[in-house]
């Protein structure tokens, strides 16, 4: 029913431009809801003017919460008791105004939902007119629309329509569309304007919503580089630290995975840090100097893909199997340290410019603190060489003067002696002294050039680890090596095998409370099946064994999943059996990968090693 006097009444299928608010007075919406109400339906109808109750429980069912998506579930809700409507919907118009972001549902159930598939992207049809065009849409009967673009199988029949424009702070934020009124006539003139009044409502609830969703998001962000700061200066080992950097931006960007890169002597970046919810990007994986985003990473450009599968300036494959995503350099004061990757899954939302500002700003802080985490272990190995020197400096001028002196004595005294057996004694008494003498040179040479570079086998490296291990353990674990583990396993196998090693011997020391551990490395198991000799690929096993309390029922599982997802991400696997103890006890910790990552040349085992046990 037209409402003639009231001038902003429509007839079904004219198009009008909205209002922002329901009182121009009050454009930021200060005014309480009765009072905005009551102002936006001055001179209606005493038909519609009955009906304001009904809006008023629905603006305030519209403020209620702060939540976004729950604020626009419950506009999309509410419109639909308001206006008698068997559907409707919000559509988020995107960041460009081109299509929609998002699109939210009242009335379609999920199995209706699964035959539809798809949702609409607001790229055509009467959705995408909206979007380039918002204004007021009132139509009798929209299959009949020339803009309609029709429905996709499985979708419920829709003829009477009614589209409303919601702004939050003057800008198009999207559109609300209500569909097929449930009496099967065309929606009134009343119904528009009360759907008016409750899309200007929407708008503030949105905007404060908005407000208070960036704000959360501003304040766990910050939260995160507290953690990353705290992390990289707490003095702990720099793995760790670059581990906790992963993991903090992968919370906080909602991504698939975190991945931190520090440059290679070749100009590309070395993967050393992954957190990740499935096996992702293998550690010591390299994205090559060529990668034009590597070179724009380099030279302190952040990088933004839509797609990263599909994105032409991404040639590497540690990208392929992701969608939008964040690569960001972590840079501090002009210098770059390295990059941090942030990708989410194919099909994922786009990340936001709030996102992406407060990505940015995350790696900055990050770069930051891992240049005071450097410059502060500058400070203690500095510290380190200068108490060095001062042993080298005090050994030198007090120990082997004292015990120069001493020979020197102890000769005079030999001299004196008339009996052969005393002078042969102390004879040897000077031997031994001169050469604890040049042991102690050796010793003060050694100190004052620092200490060496140390091998860098794989049997070098599982050994360091174990030594490493035995001071919090206050014992030294067992181990043993099997086949020629420094000639055939790989080396970015051979990385992931220390960190799963430093991961289990860890893991045992915080929570098996264990007197007994046994590290076995063996180079020549076959994976793929029960028993070394089943077919499969050549691979390399880690075991470690305790004799421990095992793992408690409802325990964290977070150690064992991070080793299980580092072997995954190589081809392997990981799982846990029965330990040392008597009975079964303690905890075996069993991780097998195959000797070379998929996509590396076989080793060269010319002149390997013999097999060891």
């Amino acid at each position: 029913m037209a409402v003639p006097e009231h001038p902003d009444s429509v007839e079904p299928g004219d198009a009008v431009e909205p209002t922002e608010s329901a009182d121009p007075a009050d454009p930021e919406g200060h005014l309480d809801a009765a009072t905005r109400a009551a102002r936006g339906l001055r001179g209606l109808s005493t038909e519609l003017t009955a009906r304001v109750p009904q809006l008023l429980e629905a603006m305030r069912a519209v403020g209620t919460g702060l939540e976004l998506h729950s604020t626009l579930d419950r506009i999309c809700e509410t419109a639909a008791q308001l206006a008698d409507a068997r559907y409707a919907a919000i559509g988020v118009v995107d960041g460009v105004g081109q299509g929609l972001s998002d699109f939210l549902t009242c009335g379609v159930g999920d199995e209706v939902a699964q035959r539809i598939g798809r949702l609409p992207d607001g790229h055509q049809g009467l959705l995408g007119a909206l979007i380039h065009d918002p204004v007021v849409m009132r139509l009798a009967d929209l299959t009949e629309d020339p803009r309609s673009c029709g429905f996709p199988p499985g979708h419920p029949p829709m003829r009477s329509f009614l589209g409303v424009p919601i702004r939050v702070h003057g800008e198009i934020f999207g559109n609300l569309y209500l569909a097929e009124k449930r009496d099967g006539a065309e929606f009134t003139d009343d119904d528009l304007h009360m759907v008016r009044v409750l899309a200007t409502e929407a708008g503030i609830a949105i905007g404060n919503a908005r407000l208070y969703e960036a704000a959360r998001q501003r304040e766990r962000w910050i939260d995160g580089s507290v953690a990353v700061t705290t992390a990289l200066l707490s003095g702990g080992d720099a793995e760790d630290a670059l581990t906790v950097v992963a993991e903090q931006a992968r919370r906080l960007a909602d991504s698939t995975a975190g991945i931190v890169l520090l440059p290679t002597d070749g100009g590309g970046l070395e993967v050393v840090a992954v957190a990740a919810t499935e096996p992702t990007v293998p550690l010591g994986a390299v994205a090559p100097a060529e990668s034009p985003v590597v070179a724009s990473l380099l030279a302190g450009e952040a990088v933004f893909a839509a797609d990263a599968s599909t994105d032409p300036r991404m040639v590497t494959d540690l990208a392929s199997r992701y969608g939008p995503c964040m690569l960001l350099p972590l840079q501090s004061g002009g210098r770059v340290l390295g990059a941090l990757v942030t990708p989410r899954a194919r099909g994922a939302r786009q990340f936001t410019e709030a996102e992406r500002t407060l990505g940015t700003q995350f790696a900055s802080q990050a770069a930051l603190a891992l240049m005071m985490a450097e410059a502060q272990r500058d400070r203690e190995r500095l510290a380190v060489y200068e108490d060095r020197d001062r042993i080298a400096r005090d050994l030198h001028d007090l120990v082997i003067q004292r015990l120069f002196a001493t020979g020197m004595m102890l000769e005079s005294a030999s001299r004196k002696s008339a009996a052969p057996a005393v002078q042969e004694g102390v004879n040897k008494a000077v031997d031994e002294l001169d050469v604890t003498i040049q042991e102690i040179r050796t010793a003060i040479f050694a100190l004052q050039q620092g200490p060496a570079e140390a091998p860098s086998g794989l049997r070098t490296r599982v050994l360091r680890e174990i030594n490493m291990a035995a001071v919090p353990l206050g014992f030294k674990p067992s181990h043993r090596f099997v086949g020629p583990v420094d000639s055939v396993v790989g080396e970015l196998i051979g990385k992931n095998l220390i960190a799963a090693l430093r991961e289990a011997l860890s893991n045992a020391f915080r929570h098996a409370d264990a007197s007994r551990i046994e590290v076995v490395v063996d180079a020549t198991v076959r994976l793929g099946g029960a028993g070394a000799t089943a077919a499969g690929t050549d691979g390399v096993r880690l075991t470690v064994a305790d004799d421990g309390i095992g793992i408690p029922a409802g325990g964290r599982r977070s150690g064992l999943r991070n080793l299980r997802r580092r072997a995954e991400s190589l081809g392997g696997s990981s799982r846990c059996g029965p330990g040392l103890a008597e009975g079964g006890g303690g905890t075996t910790v069993i991780w097998e990968a195959p000797l070379q990552a998929p996509g590396t040349p076989p080793a060269d085992t010319t002149g390997a090693e013999s097999p060891e046990r």
